[in-house]
């Protein structure tokens, strides 16, 4: 297939190619390879998207068209070759060819599209051909050109492409690195295969491939086999003369595998005669389209070579937008060159979307036709449209069905027309159902346990439509197979996944109700317009769905879908709607209390200055710590200011000893715990139920854990006096008790299970005090009548251990001079050798397949783990981590799905309200409190099993209060 799509003439409209024209033939896919392992990784600012190799081929790519418009010996023509997916001829000669290929790198594989997005935006053919390799292309393109006179470079530094070499046909092998091309003729041929390159496949022939599993004759090398045919002419009077070779065991090679040597020549062999669709004079060289090539550059972000091109082009990139095709990161799907797997995905699920084509349902006989569609399918992606991101105060507008690829349709509930007036609110708009009229003929098959539902981020629709008394069961979520398939590689947003594996752009919901202070409710968008934006978000996420469910057994991960993803959702749902009771006066009192202790920070800080300053201004205070009190180790940024982030104040206080910088550390923490949780969740109490309703967002973390937003309630410090206090305002109702079940622990003890270090595991079995027994270890004292900070280090030592916490890291911990905090680190290791040997084995494993899994199998990918400088030591520190956290993470999971059931046989009636961590958070009746608290525990206890039976006992503590803080 050749995609030239900007081509502005027909290919017989073009003059043949002749003497005095230079064809650049391009091997794609061998650049590909080698811009990756050559160049160092980059990855897209914006959401991590692996572009290295990609900014490689654009740079070669660059120089290439340079050439055209500034070298006399410059090309005149030019394609970029590709191998197409799926098997070729050679297939049919020899079926073990190439079949011991590795899979690409992870991080390669979303490079592949782009790059041919890359070439297609400079203009220049893009060509790839089902049955045959790129480089039988190349060969067919070269000798058509020499026949006709013109001279060939091919862009390439595969030694198969070496045969070629000669006659007007040259090879140039890119110079990565900084290093200069090499130009390679008959001379550089002889001296890589020792014979011309008419008798290079003779040469290979014998020697075989081991990479492209080409058989060849066992034991005889590049240097035998050149110094044989060498000797002998040819590779047929070799084998016809074979008798006569002195060494016993080459003849005897020669002689017995004389068939095989035949077989691994054709192999080596280069076709010249593919039947491509343009001449070479179809290849002549075009001008890139400025807004295409700096689109797409500008999509990728790089920022150098979008200038340098800008210039080049004479065109302003100011004026021209990042491409939006180019945009989104594509999927990771498998090697270009890997055989399509039988029985793929249906053709309809990639078909183009067409909007028109959606329905809008007005009527009750209509959504009974698609009712009845869905539950003889078994099977129906739902999607909610609404007012508000707010599930517990959105009104519902529409609700959207996809029964098929293609077929969706749009039930419109709540749009309105006009602004309203004074007197009530705007007109209903014509032409929908009553909402009550439709739900009520929605609710069967949405609570029909043979009707599978399919969302994108269900639970946010499921507490929709339950405040309407509408259950949705049994469910499947594209967002989350998504996430257990490829935690760590990239988002799962709806729009992200459609363009990764549709190559689809969805409809910005920004074209509908605008942005900003101007932004309008959906309700305010007319029927005509919103319908095909909704139905869209059905069909795709139908679409989606059919493709990533076979994405969870490809990548072994079905059971961490099915047993922690998927059953959690209606968990969190409820949850999330139930809430936590919070004290309005409480926080107020807080909030005027942390004002006055802050106002107080604010005075001794200004005295330790010396001067009134304003304490919230880095600038301000970053004169005054290095150009004033001349204090060491600053540093200054782009915009001339000093720095004086967490990092640096830590380092001051700790290794220089400044009592300013520790006092503006206490003060910043206020401020943040006074903005964040005091003052801010006062305007986070639902009007209609008096409690705070954060939501559980189940795919933000790599590593399993949940995160919790609008408003976070999982960062309140737990062990400063503030933290508490903050606690206090959060309060169980009349009657009930809040109850904390806590993991002790757990990630000390799975460290302790997975790294097998004896000593911890005995210390958790008989119930040790850890931290203590740990600082004995380390530094040689007994448990008996320890100094409370010795324990202190080792407990900062234990935990800080798991994240791979760095000397520096541990001093600003600690707040104690480095070179001490590295001391500690060096006898941690010393005395717990297994530790390390854990540490050094992960990051091994992460490296070489990409991936960490834990001990229920969630693998968390780790894409930036061969990165170079500052991210490499990140990277590493992430995937030790992460086996730990991320089990730590997977037993909470367990054990959340398992406890309402089992509350509910027990017929217990209070309610799960908050996960923060290792934390679970409870509101009961007062006399339910010690029966819950054992059920609850019993289950947390031994939430690993029957998966897995975890060395040492996870050990849960339990509280019970009127507040959080109580509960502690």
């Amino acid at each position: 297939m050749t995609d030239a799509k900007d081509a502005p003439a027909a290919a017989d409209a073009l003059p043949p190619i002749g003497p005095g024209d230079h064809l650049q033939l391009v091997d794609g896919s061998g650049f590909i390879f080698r811009a990756y392992h050559a160049l160092p990784p980059l990855t897209r600012k914006s959401d991590g998207l692996p572009v290295g190799a990609v900014s490689g081929f654009c740079n070669m790519l660059h120089r290439l068209v340079e050439a055209h418009k500034t070298d006399p010996d410059g090309p005149t023509h030019a394609a970029v070759i590709f191998d197409a997916k799926g098997k070729t001829f050679r297939n049919d000669i020899y079926p073990e060819y190439k079949a011991h290929r590795p899979p690409a790198p992870e991080d390669l594989v979303p490079q592949f599209p782009l790059i041919r997005d890359a070439t297609r935006a400079f203009n220049l053919p893009c060509i790839e051909m089902e049955g045959w390799e790129a480089d039988d292309i190349i060969a067919t393109y070269a000798d058509q050109a020499r026949a006709a006179g013109a001279r060939v470079t091919i862009i390439s530094s595969d030694k198969d492409l070496m045969q070629l070499v000669g006659d007007g046909v040259r090879m140039l092998k890119p110079g990565l690195k900084g290093k200069d091309d090499e130009i390679i003729e008959d001379e550089g041929v002889i001296a890589y295969f020792g014979v011309g390159p008419d008798r290079v496949t003779d040469v290979q022939a014998l020697a075989g491939d081991s990479v492209d599993n080409v058989p060849g004759a066992p034991g005889i090398g590049l240097k035998t086999g050149a110094k044989l045919i060498q000797e002998f002419g040819d590779l047929e009077t070799l084998l016809a003369r074979a008798e006569e070779i002195k060494q016993p065991k080459r003849r005897q090679t020669l002689i017995e595998m004389a068939e095989q040597i035949r077989i691994s020549k054709r192999l080596v062999e280069l076709s010249r005669e593919v039947p491509v669709e343009d001449p070479p004079g179809a290849l002549a060289l075009r001008d890139p389209d400025p807004a295409a090539l700096i689109g797409f550059l500008k999509a990728m972000e790089f920022r150098t070579l979008t200038t340098r091109i800008a210039a080049v082009l004479d065109a302003d990139a100011g004026e021209i937008d990042a491409a939006p095709g180019a945009a989104a990161a594509p999927a990771a799907k498998p090697a270009l060159d890997a055989p399509a797997e039988p029985g793929g995905p249906d053709p309809a699920v990639t078909a183009p979307i067409d909007r028109e084509k959606y329905e809008i349902v007005r009527d009750a006989e209509a959504l009974r036709r698609w009712i009845a569609r869905a539950t003889d399918l078994g099977a129906v992606a739902v999607d909610t449209e609404t007012t508000s991101l707010n599930e517990m105060q959105a009104e519902l507008v529409g609700v959207s069905l996809a029964t098929e690829p293609g077929v969706a349709c749009y039930i419109p509930l709540g749009h309105t027309e006009g602004d309203g007036d004074l007197l009530g609110a705007a007109q209903r708009a014509a032409g929908q159902m009553e909402l009550e009229e439709a739900l009520d003929l929605l609710r069967p098959m949405l609570a029909d346990p043979a009707v599978m539902k399919i969302g994108q981020n269900l639970k946010y629709d499921l507490k929709v439509l339950r405040r309407h008394g509408v259950e949705v069961s049994p469910i499947d979520d594209t967002m989350l197979m998504s996430y257990a398939a490829a935690a760590g590689l990239h988002g799962h947003g709806m729009d992200e996944l459609a363009k990764r594996w549709l190559d689809h752009e969805c409809i910005p919901i920004k074209e509908l109700i605008g942005s900003g202070k101007s932004a309008i409710t959906f309700d305010k968008v007319s029927i005509d317009k919103a319908a095909p934006y909704a139905a869209e978000d059905a069909d795709v996420t139908l679409r989606l769905h059919r493709l990533l469910k076979p994405e969870l057994s490809r990548n072994a991960v079905t059971a961490v879908y099915e047993v922690m993803e998927r059953p959690l959702v209606p968990v969190l749902a409820t949850m999330e709607m139930h809430g936590i009771l919070v004290d309005r006066n409480k926080l107020s009192q807080l909030s005027n209390g942390f004002a006055q202790r802050m106002a107080g920070y604010e005075a001794e800080i200004k005295e330790l200055a010396g001067r009134d300053f304003n304490v919230g201004s880095p600038k301000q205070l970053g004169e005054i710590l290095f150009d004033e009190l001349e204090l060491p180790g600053g540093k200054k940024g782009k915009n001339g200011a000093w720095g004086t982030g967490a990092d640096v104040l830590e380092t001051l206080a700790a290794e220089h000893g400044s009592e300013l910088a520790a006092r503006v550390l206490d003060w910043r923490s206020l401020s943040k715990l006074k903005s964040t949780y005091t003052d801010a969740l006062q305007g986070h109490i639902d009007p209609d139920t008096g409690r705070v309703h954060t939501s559980f967002s189940l795919a933000a973390t790599t590593t399993g854990r949940l995160a919790s937003t609008d408003p976070n309630l999982q960062n309140i410090p737990v062990r400063t006096e503030a933290g508490r206090e903050i606690r206090q305002a959060f309060i169980a109702g009349e009657g009930n008790v809040i109850l904390s079940l806590d993991y002790s622990q757990i990630e000390l003890r799975i460290l302790a299970h997975i790294a097998g270090i004896d000593t911890l595991k005995e210390a958790f079995r008989e119930g040790l005090d850890i931290h203590a027994m740990t600082a004995s270890e380390v530094f040689g004292v007994p448990i008996e009548g320890m100094d409370p900070m010795v324990r202190r280090q080792a407990k900062a030592i234990n935990f800080g251990v798991i994240y791979g916490i760095s000397a520096f890291g541990l001093a600003a911990n600690l707040r104690i001079p480095q070179k001490e905090a590295k001391a500690f680190i060096d006898a941690y290791f010393d005395k717990f050798p297994g530790i390390k040997a854990y540490m050094d084995v992960t990051k091994a494993a992460a490296k070489a397949d990409g991936y960490v899994s834990t001990l229920f199998g969630r693998r968390i990918h780790t894409p930036e783990i061969n990165a170079k400088g500052p991210r490499a030591g990140f990277a590493a520190r992430a995937a030790i981590n992460a086996p730990i956290q991320g089990s730590a993470a997977d037993v909470i999971r367990r054990a959340m799905v398992r406890i309402p059931g089992a509350m509910d046989a027990a017929g217990l009636t209070g309610r799960m309200l908050l996960q923060v961590h290792d934390e679970l958070l409870f509101e009961v009746p007062e006399e339910e409190a010690e029966k819950t608290i054992e059920i609850a525990r019993g289950i947390m206890e031994g939430a690993a099993e029957p998966a897995v039976k975890v060395d040492v006992p996870l050990v849960v503590d339990a509280g019970q209060g009127r507040s959080w803080a109580d509960a502690h």
